[in-house]
């Protein structure tokens, strides 16, 4: 953070997130005047929501493999990353009292595992900055000031601010009940700026379970398996649903299975049941099935397969399974499973799309409304979970301010007095 300074102006920050709450900060600690509003009755619930299972704040992996993990938009978000890095982020939760530890995975959490501590502590140094907060206010448009924003009130009546400078960081569109509900997408529109199409990310898929299936075994994890789609493999454990599958594996393949819908309006993903097992030594194993033994209990006996893939096989196998034991034994390799379509997106984890990366210069400044500064994910990027979308969200936030800075240092204030 840069060091704290007499320097004087205003900035007006929208979106209690991970992204606005960070620049919040780093406007604050240069000495600007900073408001930060949201639509929520408090700050910071979707970030309270990632902490939920344990807050994973970002990842241990060198910045060129984390930079890998969003894809191509990897090269636009590079410079952020770069200027404010997993270590940085360490840090800044050091800071606030929270040290952090690496996960078995590489992944990167509070010692706490909690983020209520992080939130209270974060809060607490805003306020002693001087940052005030505006609530239960809606992002509606800018209003005639270059750097000016117009709000609605809960009780519906609008209010327009006007300030130096102004970061939106409005998130994306998942989980709408804690404050990311993508309504801004049409403001941006009608003011000429492209937002590409808002979709879910790193979300469970839905597939078109049997009754019979789906009531015994709703809630049940497919444990040890790996899940393919096309070239691309990842283990873990998919937990059946009643629409479909959830968890860590179905989410990695999120973007590969929305591509696949969108071209042929299913997607097959293919589940290895045994990935710790060669397809040779499976046939070998189930060559020795006892003569009048059922095939569920020789799979049972011979493989360890719980109930919850013996039924998996049957219901991808609707004409019968294979009796031979390299038939099985291919079967059980590559389980055939039909996804018809992605959760909603106000069930997904994160969003893709959003504002397209030509629309900002290298500050993250909008370049049709010059002092308008972006963050978050409104931005036009995805990535795996693993700390990578906490990770991009504060890097993008502190560059966003950063921007927002260098902005009003060269340009006279021009708020009203």
């Amino acid at each position: 953070m840069p060091e704290r300074s007499s320097r004087s102006g205003t900035a007006t920050v929208v979106g209690g997130g991970p992204a606005g709450l960070i620049a919040a900060e780093v406007l604050a600690d240069a000495g600007i005047s900073v408001t930060v509003y949201d639509h929520m009755p408090s700050a910071g619930r979707k970030f309270l929501l990632a902490g939920r299972s344990g807050l994973n704040l970002t990842h241990s992996e060198s910045i060129d493999q984390l930079l890998d993990r969003y894809g191509t938009a990897g090269d636009e978000l590079e410079s952020a990353i770069r200027s404010f890095t997993p270590d940085d982020l360490r840090d800044w939760c050091l800071g606030l009292g929270e040290a952090t530890f690496v996960g078995t995975s590489g992944r990167i959490f509070p010692n706490s595992f909690r983020a209520t501590p992080l939130l209270r502590a974060w809060l607490r140094r805003l306020a002693g900055l001087g940052v005030r907060f505006e609530l239960r206010h809606r992002w509606v448009g800018w209003s005639d000031h270059p750097s000016g924003a117009r709000f609605l009130r809960s009780d519906r009546t609008p209010i327009d601010v006007a300030s130096d400078v102004i970061v939106l960081a409005l998130g994306g569109a998942s989980w709408p009940r804690v404050g990311s509900d993508g309504g801004w997408a049409e403001q941006f529109r009608q003011a000429g700026i492209i937002v590409n199409p808002l979709r879910p990310a790193n979300c469970g898929v839905m597939i078109d379970w049997s009754a019979v299936f789906r009531d015994r075994f709703e809630g049940t994890p497919l444990k040890n398996v790996a899940v393919r789609v096309g070239e691309t493999t990842v283990r873990g454990e998919p937990v059946v649903t009643r629409s479909g599958l959830e968890g860590g594996p179905i989410y990695a393949h999120s973007r590969a299975v929305r591509d696949a819908i969108d071209d042929a309006g299913t997607c097959r993903l293919l589940i290895d049941l045994q990935p710790d097992l060669t397809l040779e030594q499976l046939t070998d194993r189930l060559a020795t099935r006892r003569q009048k033994e059922s095939l569920s209990t020789s799979l049972k006996r011979l493989t360890g397969l719980q109930p919850v893939a013996i039924a998996l096989l049957r219901e991808t196998a609707p004409e019968g399974l294979p009796t031979d034991p390299h038939g099985v034994a291919m079967l059980l390799k590559a389980t055939p499973v039909t996804v018809i379509e992605t959760m909603p997106i106000d069930r997904a984890i994160s969003t893709a799309g959003g504002i397209d990366f030509l629309e900002i210069d290298e500050t993250f400044m909008l370049r049709k409304r010059p002092g308008t500064f972006v963050a978050g994910e409104m931005l036009d990027w995805e990535a795996p979970t693993g700390g990578y979308l906490l990770q991009a969200c504060f890097s993008t936030g502190v560059a966003a301010a950063h921007g927002a800075l260098a902005r009003h240092l060269r340009t006279p204030s021009s708020t009203p007095s």
